[in-house]
């Protein structure tokens, strides 16, 4: 009966030695992953510095741009505003043709009958002229 103990003693240390043979190599490939994953993150890190960097001037150059285009709409603004002042002049100006033709028109339908006498009256001196030299 001793001996079936030793046997299962020398079973139960062969096991153990198994087991720690397999959890050795498990650890040794925990590890190699565990490195990796280190150097990964080390790489990561470094392109995240360039990133950033990089970023940083695409913001200072999006801030200059956005100020440029804050001054140039400004600028705009007030050309906008001297060519409406234009418009407006232009407008009140055709206002003022409109009257002085309105006026005109007016002026022109009232005195037509007075018009046409003078017109007569100013041939009918022509013909006497005309006679009175060929005389």
């Amino acid at each position: 009966m001793i001996i079936i103990l030793y046997i299962a003693a020398l079973i139960a240390a062969v096991a153990f030695a198994v087991l720690a043979i397999y959890l050795a190599r498990t650890l040794t490939a925990v590890r190699r992953t565990m490195n990796n994953v280190a150097d990964t993150l080390e790489g990561v890190e470094k392109q995240m510095e360039g990133i950033t960097l990089e970023t940083t001037a695409l913001l200072n150059k999006t801030n200059k741009l956005a100020e440029d285009v804050g001054e140039k709409s400004q600028k705009l603004n007030t050309l906008v505003d001297g060519v409406k002042g234009i418009g407006d002049s232009v407008q009140e100006f055709n206002q003022s043709l409109r009257s002085v033709s309105r006026g005109l028109s007016k002026s022109a339908n009232e005195h037509t009958e007075t018009a046409a006498q003078a017109m007569k009256w100013g041939q009918v001196a022509v013909d006497l002229w005309k006679k009175a030299k060929q005389r």
